[in-house]
């Protein structure tokens, strides 16, 4: 690119065009991408800056924690814990929400993170990341944990930072999607996708082989069909990825198309599925329609969806508009 954008310039025509940016939202999303800036830093350390391996506790869902998850987590909320308008924020790695100590008493927004997504793959160096959402807290109320309860069709932004090769921001304020990637000499994110598209057809899944036996019908069906290649149903060959890092995953179906399935099976029936519906699977939800593609649970929308918990769980399926399609219909057959 002749002319490097950066992420303020890009916030303030965003603010001055057709997406009427508002100034306070802007301000938030400068302060996520400059803590997602804080946590690369320590990402790119690794054993060089002693936050490899596990640290001793759990977090709300009785997950392990990596000492990178802590770090990650507490970064985010000091950044934006006197700043960007917040009323309260909630995380992943939090039991309850955190209510700003806000020097604006009427904060405006509320934001939910998964500070460091893929968190298993910390020490073996592949890539992990960071996915945030925004919403608008009603004015003149309390906030509270129901505050946070809203669809995902109410996200005002969403986005995720991935820390690989590159790190990579992407974005969306409901005005299509783009990619910055981190300039590490200036320090400075700048704009190297300003439409990002996922194509509506693909040759490409994601999903966790290993748990097969586990699986509803439907997906088994799905599967079975891209498995049979040219010779089966679906008269083509079909790719397999997976990477167990749902940024990474997404990441690559937003840059080349493909799609991701976290479906439910049934070693835990009475779960229906394994991400979470408010710090994962909704800002993903956006970024990927905004991209052209869709995101169901296997039979409806996932931003339709009203979470009824703070640390709400989803089944998954996103990515290349066709093929979510087809693995929804089969759901739907199949009920």
């Amino acid at each position: 690119m002749s002319h490097k954008v950066s992420l303020t310039q890009y916030l303030i025509e965003q603010q001055r065009g057709q997406a009427q940016l508002a100034p306070q939202l802007r301000l938030l999303i400068e302060i996520v991408a400059r803590a997602c800036k804080r946590i690369a830093i320590s990402v790119n350390k690794g054993a060089l800056g002693d936050v490899l391996g596990t640290a001793g506790s759990e977090n709300v869902q009785g997950e392990v924690q990596k000492k990178l998850d802590i770090i990650a987590n507490e970064v985010l909320i000091e950044a934006n814990e006197w700043g960007g308008h917040l009323a309260a924020m909630a995380s992943e790695e939090m039991d309850e929400i955190y209510v700003v100590p806000n020097r604006y008493p009427q904060g405006e927004y509320l934001l939910m993170f998964d500070p460091l997504d893929g968190s298993s793959n910390i020490d073996v160096n592949v890539s992990i990341g960071t996915i945030f959402s925004v919403l608008k807290h009603a004015d003149g109320h309390a906030v509270d944990t129901n505050s946070f309860l809203q669809p995902g069709t109410e996200q005002v932004a969403a986005g995720y930072c991935v820390y690989g090769p590159q790190t990579t921001l992407v974005l969306t304020v409901g005005k299509g999607v783009v990619m910055f990637t981190l300039d590490r000499e200036q320090g400075s994110w700048v704009l190297t996708d300003s439409d990002v598209k996922i194509p509506e057809d693909t040759k490409e899944f994601a999903i966790n082989m290993s748990n097969m036996r586990h699986w509803a019908d439907p997906v088994k069906r799905y599967i079975d069909e891209c498995l049979a290649g040219k010779e089966g149903p679906r008269g083509k060959d079909f790719n397999m990825r997976w990477i167990a890092s749902m940024v990474a995953d997404v990441h690559r179906i937003l840059t080349r198309g493909g799609v991701f399935m976290y479906p439910w099976d049934k070693r835990e029936p009475g779960k229906p599925g394994k991400l979470r519906l408010m710090y994962e699977a909704n800002p993903m939800s956006f970024l990927v329609e905004q991209a052209g593609g869709a995101a169901t649970n296997g039979t409806q929308r996932i931003m339709e969806l009203q979470p009824t918990q703070l640390h709400e769980r989803v089944s998954v399926i996103l990515g290349s508009k066709n093929e979510v399609d087809r693995v929804t219909a089969y759901h739907r057959e199949a009920s």
